[in-house]
């Protein structure tokens, strides 16, 4: 028998804890969190490290700190347990560039084309059950290289991601006129602004920017591969340029070195208002009373599964 409340005596980190005991939790959470969430992970990484955490996990609730559809993924590949996200509001502008009924309506409109539809990660469960293979910024290019050369590829949702595995692969794709909204908001001005008040300090950024910020960074790498380059680099200062909240996770696995935010055009934080919906406290909450809940129809979650399946596959 359960026997969960609130105890006045612990703070929210050992509730939490307690909680996550009792209901026999795993917490998941992107590096995009807040501090707080991260601290209190049970595996903090990227979509890729995340969904192989998802699918192997032999927890009976998933706590997904992150965004709506990293949580529908993780229904996706665990259909028998619950699985919880701390605020249902937590979307994402690049999910909600590409509508499944948008990609049906297009893919019968140019049914002639038999395209292989690549679907980033970053999209509802919708749009995964009208894919071939899921990909993440992580494997992409691994995945758009085992496509036979006589397809027609169709990616989706990203087309930045999109053109920067083209550019990889030397692979023409159609790309899904998509993006994050963070990662526009870096711009080549933006980025050598802040070049020019740290001048040794080399860039890594994120796919998801802009063709003309990728062409100024050092690397260009998922923000998993960033953790390596950052670790590796003989560089004591690295301009991070990706949203705001992987700077935590850097300076906690790599101290000593000073990690720099890549500024955006607008000189605003490069936090993703999504992502910052999760806070400990509706995470304590979701554990307390086991819900917001993902719920998805079961054919979609079953015609969903083989991308995602394919991609795990793929990526070993």
């Amino acid at each position: 028998m359960v026997s969960v409340g609130v105890n006045f005596g612990l703070d929210l980190a050992e509730e939490i804890a307690e909680l996550k005991r009792e209901r026999n939790a795993v917490i998941l959470a992107h590096n995009y969190q807040v501090p707080e969430i991260q601290d209190i992970a049970d595996y903090v990484g990227d979509s890729l490290g995340l969904s192989y955490q998802a699918a192997q996990t032999g927890a009976d609730v998933i706590l997904f700190c992150g965004v709506h559809f990293m949580a529908e993924t993780a229904k996706i590949l665990n259909p028998t347990k619950k699985v919880l996200l701390p605020d249902l509001d937590a979307g994402c502008s690049l999910s909600e560039s590409c509508p499944p009924e948008k990609l049906k309506a297009f893919l019968d409109q140019e049914a002639a084309k038999n395209y292989y539809v690549i679907a980033y990660i970053n999209c509802s469960a919708g749009v995964k059950a009208l894919s071939d293979v899921i990909c993440t910024s992580g494997n992409a290019e691994k995945i758009v290289r085992s496509v036979p050369a006589d397809r027609n590829i169709l990616f989706v949702p990203d087309q930045n991601l999109g053109a920067w595995v083209m550019e990889r692969t030397g692979r023409k794709m159609d790309l899904w006129q998509g993006n994050c909204y963070i990662h526009v908001e870096f711009t080549a001005r933006s980025i050598n602004k802040i070049r020019e008040e740290f001048p040794n300090a080399p860039v890594v950024a994120h796919p998801e920017c802009t063709y003309a910020v990728r062409l100024l960074a050092d690397e260009v790498c998922s923000t998993e591969k960033m953790v390596t380059f950052c670790r590796e680099s003989p560089a004591r200062e690295i301009i991070v340029v990706t949203e705001a909240g992987m700077l935590h996770r850097l300076k906690k696995e790599i101290p000593g070195k000073l990690f720099i935010p890549g500024p955006t055009e607008n000189c605003f934080c490069g936090e993703c208002r999504f992502m910052k919906m999760n806070t400990l406290e509706k995470a304590h909450a979701a554990l307390l009373s086991m819900q917001p809940e993902i719920t998805l129809p079961e054919p979609i979650r079953q015609r969903a599964e083989a991308p995602i399946q394919r991609m795990l596959e793929l990526s070993r």
